[in-house]
């Protein structure tokens, strides 16, 4: 049996991603990896604060190890800090990094050939599920999760700290992703089948964080809209 930790953002996606793992008898998984921001103490994109990660994960009843990254890490920095956390998870006797990503293949050969360094396997237990099948397989499963985050050109703030339902997704604008996975919007997931109770939690407020890039004339400001839960 392989050891493996699976990479969770705190969204539908790696919630789902655990679901399965879990169903899947080759492995035994060992904990979580969550990688977060040492500035702001929030999960990466996602913004999740610590506290809430703390509450997710005794609700899963894992334990989580932390990657600390700076803001807005370049690539370097990034993966030294993922091949010194990939070291501490061989000596804990991991074998396999597990990723809740379904389709895009240049991200999924970025996570290969990091973890091929540091000499891990990968599985992607989502892998090229279609995005009816997940819709589905979220509502049925009685996977509740809100948007806790948007991009301000695609979704904007009607969007954010919306629930996951079949509104949701036949509402959703012409050429976005119903599942989010080119980055238009994150998730919460606050309840589940992997959850052992749902995770407390409040919204607060929305905060807007513009891209590093300068918008040309007649482009609205491109960014992200972070709704506080805690």
């Amino acid at each position: 049996m392989e050891k493996a930790v699976l990479f969770w953002s705190a969204g539908k996606d790696s919630a789902m991603a655990l679901q399965r793992l879990k169903q899947n008898p080759q492995f035994e998984i060992i904990g979580l990896v969550s990688t977060l921001n040492s500035e702001f103490k929030r999960i990466s994109m996602h913004g999740i604060a610590e506290k809430v990660l703390d509450r997710q994960a005794e609700q899963l009843g894992f334990p989580i190890i932390k990657m600390w990254v700076s803001n807005q890490p370049d690539n370097y920095s990034y993966e030294e800090v993922f091949l010194k956390t990939c070291t501490q998870l061989i000596e804990m006797g991991v074998d396999t990094l597990v990723f809740g990503d379904f389709f895009l293949e240049d991200l999924r050969i970025y996570r290969e050939d990091l973890a091929s360094r540091a000499g891990l396997k990968t599985y992607f237990p989502l892998w090229k599920s279609s995005s009816i099948e997940l819709q589905k397989e979220l509502s049925d499963g009685g996977f509740e999760a809100i948007t806790c985050c948007v991009q301000s050109d695609k979704l904007g703030m009607d969007w954010i700290g919306k629930q996951l339902n079949s509104d949701f997704f036949r509402k959703l604008p012409q050429g976005i992703d119903p599942f989010g996975e080119n980055g238009e919007f994150h998730t919460f997931c606050y309840n589940g089948p992997v959850f052992r109770k749902p995770v407390a939690y409040e919204t607060g407020e929305i905060v807007f964080r513009p891209l590093q890039i300068k918008q040309t004339d007649g482009e609205e400001d491109a960014g992200f809209l972070y709704l506080d839960i805690t």
